[in-house]
């Protein structure tokens, strides 16, 4: 089952990895339209350019059609129709011709990525720039290189997207994704694409507790959103989890919320701890992307992110190396599964109270031996355990960190002694 998930989601990642995205515009809007064909209930909203958003405001919108350099010998070098990262993010239009000295100040290469195209951008400050390989740039020849970049910035508007799938309960777990890189598949497509099967999953079941769902451009789409909804989300949301960088098949990765200790760190590091236990684990201190808003001081929200390889620490990151081919079936599939059990183990956290004083009879009720010999009290110890600890004030998951046992192992147990009423729910 999880292989095919992992091949559906990879091949929703095939869909969208050509599309070229920005924090605004039209590839941002195609890629959300394509994503609403998976969740029909996700809303789309739009944003005017100029917008105040606390310390922001909203930009223009970028959109670009064509963009290329002709070297002095008619060769097309940097084509955006081979690869939308050839073009500086929110480059301004040109049409001119430049000599290579002028060009130099106007191209970005990785030395120590020869035949990488990097990524960058330029959303506050007007410019126009090409991105090449440096192996690529270490062959152009002095003389004049026409440079085309067909592009808009226009009075227009940003695009986001929202689902809530209503639950028994008004609180809130809160998944928070970023759909704004042109053709990277880790740390861009990874993160949408888990979070539109885990919605699909969701939309399926019975929940607990409702979900928030967003699909936002990087940072200025979190901070329009936090301008938007911050009262309610303080009052609502008691997990939250950013999804970046999910894809791929090396390792997987926390990086805590600013308190390190909310709800949603707990049931990471719980998962993790016992499906992975080789995981990195990584401060708010070194945080990047969206929990960098959702963290700050007066947020406050209790965000942390979960990961595969963290952004920054793998060397395809941010360059046209992060491609279909490091993220994979399994990649996707396990950050998936991941996600789920982490879900799982919240919405099945609960506070119990034992209903009797000192150790109940459970011979009587068929779940000890009633002939003691040796060994024969292990099969009750776990249910002498969860009943030990359950004082109305541990969770299960805290009794299952004390226990040092995974939590889904608990809930047969659970589900016995509560038939039995041995166990209650506290209010």
């Amino acid at each position: 089952m999880s292989y095919n998930i992992g091949k559906e989601m990879h091949d929703l990642c095939k869909v969208l990895f050509p599309i070229c995205r920005s924090i605004t515009g039209n590839g941002f809007r195609d890629s959300l339209a394509i994503i609403n064909e998976h969740l029909p209930d996700l809303t789309t909203f739009e944003i005017s350019s100029g917008t105040k958003c606390f310390d922001w405001e909203v930009p223009q919108e970028w959109n670009i059609k064509e963009a290329y350099i002709i070297d002095p010998f008619g060769k097309k070098l940097c084509d955006f129709n081979k690869s939308n990262l050839h073009v500086v993010g929110y480059s301004t239009p040109v049409n001119k011709d430049v000599p290579l000295d002028v060009l130099q100040n106007h191209l970005y290469s990785l030395p120590d990525q020869p035949d990488a195209i990097p990524y960058v951008t330029s959303y506050y400050n007007k410019m126009w720039g090409f991105c090449i390989s440096d192996q690529e740039r270490k062959t152009l020849k002095k003389g004049n290189y026409k440079v085309f970049i067909d592009s808009e910035l226009k009075k227009g508007s940003l695009t986001y997207g929202e689902l809530i799938i209503n639950g028994k309960k008004e609180d809130e777990i809160f998944i928070s994704t970023y759909l704004c890189h042109p053709s990277m598949a880790n740390n861009e497509l990874s993160g949408p694409v888990v979070s539109t099967f885990l919605s699909k999953w969701l939309s399926s079941i019975s929940n607990n507790y409702t979900y928030r769902i967003i699909f936002i451009p990087e940072t200025i789409g979190a901070i329009v959103y936090l301008s938007q909804h911050l009262d309610e989300l303080k009052r609502k949301v008691i997990a939250g989890f950013n999804l970046t960088c999910i894809g791929d098949n090396r390792t997987y990765s926390y990086l805590s919320s600013r308190m390190g200790d909310s709800l949603a760190d707990k049931a990471a590091l719980h998962v993790l701890k016992h499906i992975y236990p080789d995981f990195n684990s990584y401060s708010y201190s070194e945080r990047q992307c969206d929990l960098r808003q959702y963290g700050s001081p007066g947020v406050d929200l209790p965000v942390c992110s979960i990961m595969r390889s963290k952004y920054g620490s793998y060397p395809e990151y941010h360059t046209s190396l992060d491609n279909l081919n490091l993220v994979t079936p399994d990649g996707l599939s396990g950050g998936y599964d991941v996600m789920k059990k982490i879900i799982e183990v919240i919405e099945r956290n609960q506070i119990y109270r034992t209903t009797v004083y000192c150790e109940p009879n459970l011979g009587k009720r068929g779940l000890y031996p009633t002939v003691s010999k040796r060994k024969s009290a292990d099969k009750a110890r776990p249910m002498r355990n969860i009943l030990a600890y359950s004082d109305g004030s541990n969770s299960l998951l805290d009794i299952a960190n004390i226990l040092d046992t995974p939590m889904w192992q608990l809930m047969d147990y659970v589900n016995t002694l509560c038939k039995e009423r041995l166990l209650e729910f506290e209010k």
